[in-house]
């Protein structure tokens, strides 16, 4: 098996994505599409947004498949995911697999994208073409009312470099970029009766950065890089603060008071980490240089926190905590963030919000709200539709303030619910016995995965099957955390291989058959 991913060449994405609703109405395995019919829209970015919601930065936001997957659920907002000077390969060499858990509240020991930046900056253009085509095909919502928002670390000069330079650029304007052009062609080839809606299309894909920077970086570097994505790159800049900020003695009674106690940590974070004293006047300054060149500046609460691998959790050192178990320590950062700074600076929020939360969250001011690890457990891309229907109900006005008590009651509140406390760990299956079939085709790992390297299959007989695709999957093995059978699908399932071979290998001649008679673009290019 290869952990390393073989994006689909974007003929073969639109034909699966195509082929597969014309069939049966679905899409990417998805049973049921989201539809904004209508209501107002807010502004960010001085761009349209129909829904403050979306996935964050992070592996849903990888691949082009899982952004398109996220938009037919209900996102809107999307935070791509992280690029950085060192990529490929060599970044993906020090990432260790399996580099996902959430199997309750959520771990992970991955970093930046593990593409290239320029075939990030691909998937990008190709997802941008695919939102663009089937929200006005298929009524889905504004084709001109979802944002994209780029996320580049972590440091000034790799900022600064013409590698990371030219994937931001690109985003800005793709006319000049040969992955533009070929995707209009393409579309058009396949769609020739809507040649003049592609024609249309905006080469104008991002307005808007997240910096993203690593553990210990020190303010002055922070404020330098901001400084340069507002003043030289015109961007609208957002930054990613870490829960650090909140302080060791606060985080640590916060997670203890809701049975996170066994969580190890100690305080070099905290110590190296930006410190709160250091941040409110330098946020203070930005919002200044924002207002005076007519841009947006703000802060993306929060950023994973950092703990010790004790039980085997994942074969690395230290590991990334998020989910539900961080909504109380980010919705206290929040609210102490929009205390000092009355209000005025602009925050959106990530760190275990749901369908419980958003709705509250965006009622104060704080948006967009964005998802990661909700979108990694049972019911996967599927939990977003209740949040967008639910948020649909809302009239958002474009941002003008945070309603300061409003956040507050929501941290105090997240601080006393038992809502937040520790969830029992689910119990493993009964371990995989080596079938090359499910005993219970439940799909849960077809829903959970970021990269949507498991599909299932419905053969001649009308029988579903799970398949997975090897070119797809990068082995994050979240799929093995939700199988009820203890299996690890991204190993132990079907595996059809980008040239065209398959394994385990008995019996499965008339599968493979099945799935290159429905998906042979899959395997082609």
């Amino acid at each position: 098996m290869s952990d390393k991913m073989y994006p689909l060449p974007f003929e073969s994405l639109m034909k699966w994505l195509l082929s597969e609703h014309e069939a049966g109405g679905t899409a990417l395995g998805l049973r049921k599409s989201f539809k904004k019919c209508g209501g107002s829209c807010c502004e960010v970015f001085g761009e349209k947004l129909e829904l403050p919601l979306g996935p964050a930065a992070g592996p849903n936001t990888q691949m082009a498949q899982n952004i398109i997957a996220a938009y037919l659920s209900g996102a809107r907002f999307f935070e791509l995911k992280t690029v950085q000077i060192m990529d490929g390969d060599e970044l993906a060499a020090c990432v260790p697999k399996p580099c996902i858990n959430s199997a309750d509240e959520g771990y992970n020991c991955e970093w930046s994208t593990e593409l290239t930046t320029a075939q990030a900056q691909q998937e990008y253009i190709k997802a941008w073409f695919a939102l663009k085509y089937v929200s006005h095909k298929w009524g889905l919502g504004d084709p001109d009312a979802f944002v994209f928002n780029m996320s580049v670390g972590y440091d000034l000069k790799g900022i600064q470099s013409k590698k990371i330079d030219d994937f931001m650029e690109g985003l800005r304007d793709a006319s000049g970029l040969d992955t533009f052009k070929e995707g209009r062609n393409i579309l058009t080839r396949l769609c020739p009766e809507d040649a003049e809606y592609i024609e249309s299309i905006s080469p104008r894909i991002s307005r808007s950065v997240t910096l993203s920077t690593l553990h210990g970086c020190p303010p002055d570097e922070i404020e330098r890089i901001a400084g340069y994505l507002l003043e030289e790159k015109k961007l609208n800049t957002f930054i990613k603060c870490n829960p650090t900020l909140l302080g060791y003695d606060r985080v640590r009674e916060i997670l203890d008071k809701h049975g996170y106690d066994y969580m190890v940590f100690d305080t070099h974070h905290f110590e190296e980490d930006m410190q709160y004293a250091d941040a409110i006047p330098m946020f203070e300054r930005l919002m200044a240089t924002a207002e005076r060149l007519g841009l947006q500046f703000g802060l993306k609460l929060s950023n994973t926190l950092p703990v010790d691998v004790k039980a085997g959790e994942l074969p690395s050192q230290e590991m990334y905590m998020s989910g539900r178990a961080l909504f109380p320590v980010t919705s206290a950062l929040a609210a102490k963030i929009a205390t000092d700074t009355g209000g005025r600076l602009w925050l959106s929020y990530s760190g275990g919000a749901d369908l419980r939360s958003v709705n509250e969250l965006v009622s104060c001011g704080v948006w967009p709200v964005t998802l990661c690890t909700a979108l990694l457990g049972p019911g996967g891309y599927g939990k977003l539709i209740p949040i967008a229907e639910k948020l649909s109900e809302l009239s958002i006005p474009d941002f003008t303030g945070i309603d300061v008590a409003g956040i507050n009651r929501i941290a105090d509140e997240a601080l006393t619910s038992d809502y937040y406390d520790r969830g029992k760990k689910r119990k493993a299956g009964p371990g995989c016995q080596g079938a090359l079939y499910c005993r219970k085709v439940c799909g849960g790992c077809v829903a959970v995965c970021p990269n949507r390297a498991n599909l299932l299959l419905t053969d001649r007989d009308g029988v579903s099957r799970m398949v997975h695709l090897d070119r797809l999957c990068n082995e994050c093995g979240n799929c093995a955390y939700v199988c009820p059978e203890g299996c690890k699908p991204y190993k132990d399932r079907f595996t059809v291989f980008k040239n065209g071979t398959c394994s385990p290998g008995e019996g499965t001649d008339r599968l493979l058959e099945d799935f290159k008679r429905d998906f042979a673009f899959m395997i082609e290019g």
